[in-house]
C-alpha cells in the first residue's frame, strides 16, 4: 500500500503519537488525562484532521470484541460475588509446605485463573492475598509478586478471553475457542513450568530460608483477613459466623431449659447447682414480696406461697425464646441453601459458557447470553453488579480502534511491513525468530493491543500465501509473542502495573516493586519462554 498524501500522513502520525504517549504514560505532566481520555482524544483528532470520515470512524469500532469484553467482565463479577476468588486465595496457603511450594502455587493459580478470568482481574484480586501470605511466613514479597505478574501474562495467552489482544486475534482471525486453546496450551504449560524453575533458581537463597514457627493466633487472623478481602462488598462469611453463634446459643439454651425443668424432680436427690440456687433465690424473693403484699390486702395467701408456680413462670420465658430462635434458625438455613444454590448456578452457567465457546459457538453472544442469564437468576436489581463493569475500558477500546485505523490509513504500517516481510515469514525458524523480535519490540513500544491491530492482518496475509494452516499459526504466534512480551518490563502490560499499584497501596502491607527488580527477571524470562513456546505452537 502506497503512502497517503503528505498532509494526511503528518496529521495522522501526530494524532497517533498523542494517543501512544497517553496510552503508555497516562499521567504525563503536560496532559495527565489518562488512557481512556487519551484514546478518545486520538480518535477525535483523526476525524478533525480528516484522516478518517465520521462514518469510517464508526465502522472501525469492532462490536464483537466489545461484546465479548462486556460479557466476560459481567460473568467475572458474578463469579466474584459467588466467592470464586476467595477460594482461589485460600488455595494459596492451604497446607503450604514452604516458600518454594508457595511460589509454585502462586504461578499455577495465577496462570489458570488468568486463562479464564483475564490476567488483569486475577492480578487485582490475588495481589493482596500474596502480600498477606508473604507476611504470614515472614518472607520478602517481591519473588511472589513477580511470580503472580509473570504467570498471569503467560497463562492468559492460552485462551481468547485471557487478555484483550487475544480477543482481537480470535475474532479477526476467525479462530474458535477450542482451536485457540489447543494451539497455545502446550506452549503455555511449558512456559509456566519454565517460569517457575527460573524464579526458584533466581531467588533460591531467599526461598531457602527456614520457615518460622507459625503462631496459631496469627494464622487465624490472616485467615479472617483473607475471608474479608473480597473484590465486592458481599461478605457472607460474617453473616455465617454470626448465625452459627446464634445456633450454638440456642442449643445451649435448650440444654439449660431441659436441666432446669428437672430441678424439682432431682431436688431431693442431689446438691443444687449454682443456676438452681439463683433460680430458687429469685423465686423466694418474689414469693416473700408477694406474701407481704397479700397479708396487707387479703388473707388468701395459699396460692401465692406456691414456689413451683414462680419457677414455672421463669421456665416459660426461655421456652418462648427457644421457639423464636428456632424459627430464626429455619430462616437462616433457608437463606443458606438459597445462597448455595445460587452459587452453584453461577459456576454451572460459567462452565456452560466455556463449553459453548469450545464447541464453536459465537464467543461474543455466548458471553453476553451467560451474563444476562446470571442477571435474571440473581432476581434483583442488576445495577450494582453492572456498575462494576469497566466501561472506561470499553470506551478506551472504541477510541483505540478509531485511532489505529486512522494510522493504518496513512500507509505507514504497510510500508514498514513491506520492508520486514521478506525476513519475517514463518516457514523458516530464523525468519520466525525475526518476526518474534519485531512483535516483542513493538509490543513494548506501542503496547500489545495496538501492535496486534497494526500487524495482525498483514502478518496473516503473508502467512496465508504459504498455506491456510500457516495463516492460523501466524495468528497464534502473534498472540503468544505479544502476550509474553508483557513480561519484558514493568511497563510491558497492564497486569504488571496492576500488581505494582495494588502492592504499593495495600493497607499495612505496602510494598513497591521497582522497574529494575522486574527487569532482572522479566528480560531473561521473556526471551527464554518466548523461544521455547514458538517451537510448540501448532
Amino acid at each position: 500500500m502506497a503512502l497517503a498524501p503528505t498532509s494526511k500522513v503528518v496529521l495522522g502520525s501526530i494524532a497517533f503519537a498523542i494517543f501512544w504517549v497517553l496510552a503508555v504514560f497516562p499521567a504525563v505532566p503536560f496532559l495527565p488525562i489518562g488512557r481512556t481520555a487519551g484514546s478518545l482524544l486520538g480518535a477525535m483528532l483523526m476525524v478533525i484532521f480528516k484522516v478518517l470520515s465520521p462514518d469510517q470512524a464508526y465502522a472501525a469500532i469492532d462490536l464483537p470484541i466489545l461484546g465479548l469484553l462486556f460479557g466476560t467482565m459481567a460473568v467475572t463479577i458474578f463469579l466474584e460475588r459467588a466467592n470464586m476468588f476467595k477460594y482461589l486465595g485460600k488455595l494459596l496457603s492451604w497446607k503450604s509446605r514452604g516458600p518454594k511450594d508457595l511460589l509454585c502455587r502462586i504461578c499455577l493459580i495465577s496462570a489458570i485463573s488468568s486463562a479464564f478470568f483475564t490476567n488483569d482481574t486475577s492480578c487485582i484480586v490475588l495481589t493482596e492475598f500474596v502480600l498477606k501470605i508473604a507476611r504470614q511466613h515472614n518472607l520478602p514479597p517481591y519473588p511472589f509478586l513477580l511470580a503472580l505478574a509473570t504467570s498471569a501474562n503467560i497463562g492468559s495467552s492460552a485462551t481468547p478471553i485471557g487478555n484483550p489482544q487475544n480477543l482481537v486475534i480470535a475474532i479477526q482471525g476467525k479462530i474458535s475457542f477450542g482451536r485457540f486453546l489447543i494451539g497455545i496450551l502446550p506452549a503455555m504449560l511449558v512456559g509456566v513450568v519454565v517460569n517457575v524453575v527460573f524464579l526458584i533458581a533466581m531467588y533460591w537463597k531467599v526461598l531457602s530460608c527456614p520457615k518460622d514457627e507459625e503462631d496459631p493466633v496469627s494464622e487465624v487472623v490472616v485467615d479472617e483477613e483473607v475471608v474479608s478481602h473480597q473484590f465486592s462488598p458481599a461478605r457472607m462469611s460474617h453473616f455465617t459466623s454470626f448465625n452459627s453463634q446464634e445456633c450454638n446459643g440456642s442449643v445451649e439454651l435448650a440444654n439449660s431449659i431441659q436441666n432446669s425443668s428437672q430441678v424439682h424432680v432431682m431436688r431431693d436427690q442431689s446438691t443444687p447447682s449454682e443456676s438452681e440456687v439463683q433460680m430458687v433465690h429469685s423465686g423466694t424473693k418474689d414469693f416473700t414480696t408477694n406474701s407481704n403484699a397479700s397479708k396487707e390486702g387479703t388473707n388468701d395467701t395459699k396460692e401465692e406461697t406456691n414456689p413451683s408456680k414462680n419457677v414455672a413462670i421463669v421456665v416459660d420465658k426461655p421456652i418462648e425464646a427457644l421457639v423464636i430462635l428456632s424459627s430464626g434458625e429455619k430462616d437462616y438455613m433457608n437463606k443458606k441453601w438459597k445462597r448455595v444454590l445460587w452459587k452453584s448456578c453461577v459456576y454451572a452457567i460459567t462452565l456452560v459458557m466455556l463449553i459453548a465457546m469450545l464447541i464453536g459457538l459465537n464467543m461474543a453472544w455466548t458471553a453476553i447470553a451467560a451474563a444476562i442469564t446470571l442477571v435474571v437468576l440473581d432476581f434483583k436489581d442488576a445495577g450494582p453488579s453492572l456498575d462494576k463493569v469497566s466501561y472506561s475500558l470499553l470506551v478506551f477500546f472504541c477510541g483505540m480502534f478509531i485511532t489505529v485505523e486512522g494510522f493504518k490509513s496513512t500507509g505507514i504500517p504497510s510500508a514498514m511491513w513491506d520492508l520486514m516481510e521478506p525476513y519475517s515469514r514463518i516457514d523458516h525458524a530464523s525468519e520466525t525468530a525475526i518476526l518474534a523480535i519485531v512483535i516483542l519490540v513493538l509490543s513494548n513500544l506501542a503496547s500489545n493491543v495496538p501492535t496486534v491491530l497494526l500487524l495482525g492482518a498483514r502478518v496473516a496475509a503473508s502467512a496465508a500465501a504459504i498455506s491456510k494452516g500457516d495463516e492460523e499459526r501466524a495468528w497464534l504466534i502473534l498472540a503468544w509473542v505479544s502476550t509474553i512480551a508483557g513480561n519484558f518490563s514493568l511497563l510491558g502490560s497492564a497486569a504488571n502495573l496492576i500488581v505494582c499499584e495494588q502492592a504499593r497501596r495495600a493497607p499495612n502491607l505496602g510494598y513497591t516493586l521497582t522497574f529494575w527488580t522486574h527487569l532482572k527477571v522479566g528480560l531473561p524470562s521473556t526471551l527464554i519462554v518466548t523461544a521455547i513456546g514458538l517451537t510448540l505452537i501448532k
